[in-house]
């Protein structure tokens, strides 16, 4: 039986792998065998950045809230916990989204959550 070369399907591999980590420094972007760990570590870190994201963005938009609902005299949590009694379900993006663009808009919906606190 004759012996099957793998030259094609084992260069398309190779080339996979090396476009993937295009552009990285040192040996990782030029060498095959580095180049294949620094794309699963790559791929690990994007994974961990994804969910990080998420995680900063939520941190942010509660900063921003913190901040515009001191501004009138009331503390973040005394806020949320204020929406949560009037049934207002305004998720925090949009809530820090109107207390910038709109403040007026964010004057009310603060004054609403007085309201039902008290």
């Amino acid at each position: 039986m004759v012996r099957v070369r793998k030259s094609t399907t084992h260069r398309v591999k190779h080339n996979r792998v090396m476009k993937e980590v295009k552009g990285f420094r040192g040996a990782p972007g030029h060498l095959y065998r580095l180049a294949k760990e620094a794309a699963v570590n790559a791929r690990v870190n994007a994974r961990i950045g994804r969910k990080l994201k998420k995680r900063t963005f939520r941190a942010m938009w509660i900063v921003r809230l913190s901040a515009a609902s001191e501004d009138r005299g009331m503390r973040y949590s005394v806020l949320i916990a204020g929406l949560k009694k009037a049934n207002i379900t305004i998720n925090r993006k949009m809530l820090s989204e109107i207390a910038i663009a709109d403040p007026k808009a964010f004057d009310v919906i603060v004054d609403a959550a007085r309201a039902a606190l008290a």
